[in-house]
């Protein structure tokens, strides 16, 4: 992390040496110097940072490097605020009291470049240590990775070679997926990756695939090569032709040393020409590995297989995309799986104490089915006295403590830091960011994607916004199996994401050690002597009062915490903040000490009970998030135009009265001149009906919105919006809500529709449907409310080819509604709602062939299940709510049931009644009795989550 203080203060720097910039002479030339030494200093660092843990020396210079960057930083950072302040100053008093203003200045610029001054004298030390450490530094660039004692670190890949079938479980079953997969696959090459994070089993898991009788039988030669982190091309395929060697029995020729890499990739094709071979690359990091080999493996049709292990997705995906190949996953140990490798490792084949079973789970449950971390954990237990209890719930209650103090868990750890050790800089910062969230929490897709952009993590490139730079590192983070999927959408994007516990205690420590951020989850918690991210948890004291924190960027506040603890943390003087999150905090008026805050950069307020926003809002110059959502704003100042940097605003509440009720959501009266914020991407939610044509025409000028939302909208303004949205071409999300049940959307007049719409809300009447909507080729989800149309809008939506999901509410008031073949050929989610007249749905052979789930609610006309629903291969739940008994029970699974054939292929089956507020489920046996009940005695369950009522 040393690499990138540097790189981010390196960056910092720049904007002051640019030509033009006006600078104290003093402050200048340290500058100067101090952009120099650092550049220099940069070079060594990534190596470095590699080795830190395994060598107190060097660990130690690192942390030098950060801490001087780091005051650098705060330096540059405190100079700044003091040209902002007094520009401003300049320009009310200048006139008064030039003198005193001008002495002031002198003063504050001294003070700046003697304390520039004291840091390149710091790293004028720093860099007399440096000679001295050269050859550890140059040693871990040619990718050897030392402990304190000077030995190479023990490699777990060794030991998965060499394991018995006793010391692994729940590989059977993979083993045999895999074993048909080489012997029963196409007669071309094909390859095949297995792929997962560190420590989950792969390299066990080809070994013994490798190692197979039918494997050995058919595959002759075979060769295992393991891959270095750092491989060299000439060096990797020298090491392909000494196995292939020693597989013949024969001595590796005189020359091959000497050879090109054209030679060796030649040598390497005549060894294994005509030959129906297996060649095994074990721990694979790069792309360029597969680019150096592929053609070195002949293509012939013998069924030759080249199988990769690999943490990176993007590895796997890009060595079988040209052989038509296949990726394996290897998906984590059940809890049953789990279980029986830690009991079998940590009691050495004898059953676990019934007193010591909750902690054992406890620690099983932050293994997450990782078997390594099994094995390693468990193996430290084994050595513990059973009789103990309190050494075991020690270990339960400290595990990240172990992991860093128990020598022999430092293999795990090792294992686990490789894939954030390969990192590069900013993506380590933007990784070790995540530390600051609660362990099991899930981590929301925008709202990190945001803060990475406050704390200046995301690099700027051309042609792109900084939110699309911030996709890409969460795709990398995904792709390096260092973060997983939580929560997807319906269309298939990535709500939430969280990361592997164990995973999450190491980057808890790292950024501990490194001063990167400090955890608070009790109020005697010890602090570093620098905190620059504070994340609190769940505590109702303060921060220590007798400390300040002027290096603070970002404070982070999840779960209880006090309001006059908040109010007193918000005024320890945090003037270099960046980035406040204080969602739920127990407040109900703006905290005043937040206009203070001129870096401020991204502030939420979320789901907290602030009913105003000050009219010093303006003052915040550099926000850039505004998150509102979930309080009680409904009006802005209008000096929030002031906010030229702002690029998400979000202001709106929900409000459920009854089940799906009309009015539901709220925002915030539209400002005016709202267009003059032109750095805004998402704008949710403003209320037009307050407005005319004039205001909902500055729309027009927000060019970089990607997502709109408006709720109020009055007939008359209409047009006013179909020219807005004619000039939003990067609109990728709009939702528009009607001023009323029966007020008309009117979109009739927009030509031409933004051209990457992804996603369309419409609620509110419609005319007819909008002619547009069926050339939106990019559209996914689409929900239709209360638009009354007097036609089946089927016909003119089921060519749309990439349709996913569709909601209908009140749709149209036909009796029926009919699903032809071939028609939406995407569709997975289908929704129909209050179609008061609806007697028939028709499902025709080949329509909606991928749907997985339909719903169907208070249609009370429909007493029959979909005619044709047996032609959804596919759908895995059937839904219906409040809809009549007489559909209900013919789906019984008893004699009565004459529907239950169409349905009896559907994996899950739903059916639930709303009542006061939330969902009573019945058993089909006491519909009788509970049909015509307001309040059912026979309710089973109640719950706005539903169960299956039965599965077939």
């Amino acid at each position: 992390m040393s690499e990138s203080a540097v790189s981010f203060l390196l960056n910092k720097i720049s904007p002051f040496l640019a030509n033009g910039v006006q600078l104290w002479r003093g402050v200048r030339e340290e500058l100067i110097y101090l952009n120099g030494e650092l550049e220099h200093m940069k070079a060594f660092l990534k190596n470095a940072d590699a080795m830190e843990e395994s060598d107190e020396e060097l660990k130690v210079w690192v942390k030098q490097i950060r801490d001087v960057a780091h005051d650098a930083e705060d330096v540059i950072d405190e100079f700044t605020l003091l040209q902002t302040h007094n520009n401003h100053v300049h320009q009310l008093y200048c006139t008064l009291d030039l003198l005193s203003c001008c002495v002031k200045n002198l003063k504050a610029y001294y003070r700046v470049a003697k304390e520039l001054q004291s840091i390149n004298t710091r790293i004028k030390e720093i860099f007399a240590v440096q000679k001295r450490l050269l050859p550890k530094l140059d040693a871990a660039a040619n990718g050897s990775i030392f402990t304190s004692s000077g030995s190479t670190w023990h490699d777990r890949r060794e030991d998965a070679l060499l394991l018995d079938n006793t010391d692994v479980v729940g590989i059977d079953e993979p083993k045999n997926l895999l074993v048909s997969r080489l012997v029963k696959g196409d007669s071309g090459r094909e390859v095949v990756s297995v792929t997962g994070m560190g420590g989950m089993g792969k390299t066990t898991l080809v070994k013994k695939v490798y190692d197979d009788v039918e494997v050995k039988k058919r595959f002759k030669p075979r060769a295992w090569i393991t891959v270095s982190q750092s491989f060299e091309a000439q060096d990797l395929l020298r090491d392909i032709i000494r196995k292939l060697y020693s597989e013949f029995g024969r001595a590796v020729p005189e020359g091959v040393d000497g050879m090109n890499n054209n030679k060796l990739k030649e040598r390497i094709k005549n060894l294994l020409q005509k030959r129906r071979y297996l060649i095994v690359l074990d721990d694979v990091w790069h792309t360029n590995v597969w680019e150096t080999v592929k053609y070195a493996f002949p293509n012939g049709k013998l069924g030759s297989r080249v199988m990769i292990t690999t943490r990176k997705s993007d590895v796997a995906s890009t060595s079988c995309s040209e052989s038509e190949g296949h990726i394996h996953e290897v998906k984590p140990l059940g809890a049953k799986e789990s279980w029986s490798l830690f009991s079998r490792k940590a009691f050495r084949g004898k059953s676990c104490p019934s007193y010591l079973k909750s902690f054992c789970k406890d620690i099983l449950k932050k293994c997450e089915g990782l078997p390594l971390a099994i094995v390693a954990i468990s193996g430290v237990l084994a050595t513990k006295d059973c009789r103990r209890i309190d050494e075991w719930d020690l270990i339960c209650r400290s595990l990240g403590a172990e992991i860093h103090g128990n020598d022999k868990l430092e293999d795990l750890k090792k294992v686990l830091s490789l894939s954030f050790n390969d990192l590069p800089y900013n993506l380590k910062a933007c990784f070790l960011c995540l530390s600051v969230f609660p362990e099991g929490h899930l981590i929301k897709h925008m709202k990190i994607i945001r803060v990475w952009i406050a704390e200046r993590f995301v690099e700027a490139r051309e042609g792109r916004t900084l939110e699309e730079v911030a996709e890409d590192y969460l795709k990398e983070l995904l792709n390096r199996s260092l973060m997983l999927v939580g929560d997807t959408t319906s269309d298939g994007r990535v709500k939430t994401y969280r990361i592997h516990d164990l995973l999450r205690e190491i980057i808890v420590s790292k950024s501990r050690d490194q001063n990167f951020a400090a955890i608070m989850k009790e109020h005697n918690t010890i602090w570093p002597d620098r905190v620059r991210r504070l994340s609190i948890h769940n505590v109702l004291q303060t921060v220590q009062q007798s400390r300040s924190f002027p290096q603070l960027r970002s404070l982070f506040m999840f779960g209880a915490v006090s309001r006059s603890s908040m109010h007193k943390n918000l005024s320890n003087g945090f003037r270099l903040l960046r980035v406040l999150d204080i969602e739920a905090a127990p407040i109900k008026t703006f905290p005043r000490e937040i206009i203070d805050l001129f870096y401020l950069s991204y502030l939420s307020l979320r789901n907290t009970q602030v009913k105003v926003i000050p009219r010093s809002i303006g003052n915040l110059q550099n926000l850039e998030t505004l998150d509102l959502k979930k309080t009680y704003v409904s009006e802005l100042p209008v000096e929030i135009l002031k906010l030229q940097k702002l690029r998400h605003l979000l202001v709106y509440h929900l409000k459920i009265e009854s089940y799906a009720h009309f009015y539901s959501k709220f925002g915030f009266k539209v400002l005016s001149s709202i267009g003059d914020l032109l750095s805004l991407q998402k704008l949710c939610f403003i209320e037009a009906n307050q407005g005319c044509g004039m205001t909902v025409r500055e729309l027009a000028k927000l060019k970089q919105l990607r997502r709109l939302g408006i709720i109020k909208l009055r007939k008359e303004d209409g047009l006013a919006l179909c020219l807005s949205l004619k000039s939003l071409t990067k609109l990728r999300s709009f939702s528009v809500n009607s001023a009323g049940e029966n007020e008309i959307i009117d979109l009739q007049h927009l030509s031409s529709p933004p051209p990457f719409l992804e996603r369309l809300y419409l609620t509110g009447r419609l005319e007819e449907l909008p002619s547009w909507i069926p050339s939106l080729h990019s559209l996914v989800k689409l929900f239709l409310k209360w638009s009354q149309l007097k036609d089946d809008p089927m016909v003119l939506l089921q060519d749309l080819p990439n349709l996913v999901h569709l909601e209908l509410l009140h749709t149209c008031d036909s009796d029926m509604l009919s699903f032809k073949g071939g028609g939406f050929k995407k569709l997975k989610v289908l929704g129909l709602d209050k179609f008061d007249k609806l007697s028939c749905v028709k499902v025709e052979k080949g329509a909606m062939p991928c749907l997985e789930r339909l719903t169907i609610q208070r249609c009370k006309l429909l007493k029959r299940v979909p005619s044709g629903v047996e032609n959804l291969t596919k759908l895995k739940s059937l839904q219906f709510f409040d809809m009549p008994y007489e559909l209900i029970s013919k789906l019984r699974p008893d004699g009565e049931g004459e529907d239950y054939g169409e349905v009896a292929h559907i994996p899950e089956v739903y059916s639930a009644y709303w009542r006061d507020g939330g969902w009573d489920v019945y058993p089909i046996e006491s519909f009788k009795e509970i049909e015509n009940s307001p309040s059912p005695a026979g309710t089973v369950r109640r719950s706005h989550k539903l169960r299956p009522l039965w599965k077939v």
